[in-house]
């Protein structure tokens, strides 16, 4: 926990996604109350997507926060926020592209388990 993916366009190739990554952590860790070690974000590249009537000229990238449960609402508020307000840190208005970005905070199901195992 917390397990983090980062789903976005291949039009934003150009980004460091694990720049952004290793930033993001620390926002987590002070806004949600999280360790940092406990931090694991996966960036998905998207092949197809269209916004609306068309695909061009449009490029999504959307944050999803899957965390223990106990975080208030008025937290995961705060979270998202922030964690919007660090993409937009990180990518550059390219022009002619209109960015979609969003982030999405949701609590793991209590079937959830972990293992961590060292070579």
């Amino acid at each position: 926990m917390p397990q983090i993916t980062v789903e976005r366009s291949p039009r934003l190739d150009h980004v460091d996604w694990e720049r952004f990554a290793l930033a993001l952590h620390p926002v987590v860790v002070e806004v949600a109350a999280a360790r940092t070690e406990a931090c694991k974000t996966r960036v998905l590249r998207t092949e197809d997507e269209a916004v609306g009537a068309g695909a061009e000229g449009h490029a999504i990238v959307n944050v999803s926060l899957a965390l223990l449960p106990g975080r208030t609402e008025e937290t995961k508020a705060r979270l998202t926020e922030a964690v919007v307000d660090l993409l937009r840190k990180h990518i550059e208005p390219v022009d002619g592209l209109t960015l979609h970005l969003s982030a999405e905070v949701r609590e793991l199901d209590a079937s959830y388990q972990k293992a961590v195992v060292a070579g």
